[in-house]
């Protein structure tokens, strides 16, 4: 059985799409059969409705506290009976008892290599630190903002005239490939979340190094 997943967004929904397509395939583990945005004018609604998903917009701007908006996007979840959870650019920070609700079920992607440069503008924050790669990574949700069990992590090299959008642009890239990835490790329960380390049932990739520059 495929597992059920609600993607949750911010805006135009860049990552949701490629998890989309890369469902569209017959042996992938998991369907998107949700996506909620807490911004009612998020683009991602409208592209989520024309590839034929639910989709709806919970407002937190609605909502007093923190924790009634996420008792609100809980309900939605447990509604349509959600097994996995991804954030694909949601730019909220949930409360505690909602990301320990779901642990070792939701999912997010970071624009760095974890653990550096975790929060805001990390595309910035590479560049500032001088860092010849930089990357993306996959991580489980935990109450800690950007700090959960890693499933699995991308490489880009950072280029001399690199500016932070520039870099953004490339690590998108490679978000996209990197997430329909991640996920199926654990809709497939190849990964899983055990003891506060992901274990994978599979080997690596290592059929060659990374070099920034050139070696």
């Amino acid at each position: 059985m495929k597992k059920r997943v609600a993607i949750l967004i911010s805006g135009r929904g860049s990552n949701m799409m490629a998890l989309v397509e890369a469902a569209r395939a017959p042996d992938y583990p998991a369907e998107m059969v949700l996506v909620i945005s807490n911004r009612p004018d998020a683009p991602g609604l409208q592209r989520a409705r024309s590839a034929g998903i639910k989709a709806m917009a919970i407002d937190h701007k609605a909502y007093a506290t923190r924790e009634a908006f996420d008792a609100a996007v809980e309900a939605a979840l447990v509604g349509h009976h959600i097994e996995l959870v991804c954030q694909a650019g949601f730019m909220r920070i949930q409360s505690s008892a909602l990301a320990t609700r779901w642990l070792g079920r939701q999912l997010n992607i970071h624009p760095s290599l974890l653990p550096s440069f975790k929060g805001l503008h990390p595309q910035k924050q590479a560049l500032d630190a001088g860092v010849r790669i930089s990357g993306c990574t996959v991580h489980f949700v935990t109450p800690e903002l950007d700090a959960g069990p890693i499933i699995a992590q991308a490489a880009v090299p950072v280029l001399a005239d690199d500016t932070p959008e520039t870099l953004a642009e490339r690590i998108l890239l490679a978000e996209h490939r990197l997430y329909p990835f991640a996920l199926r490790l654990v809709a497939s329960g190849t990964a899983r979340l055990e003891g506060g380390r992901v274990v994978r049932k599979e080997g690596v990739n290592q059929a060659d190094f990374l070099y920034s520059p050139m070696a």
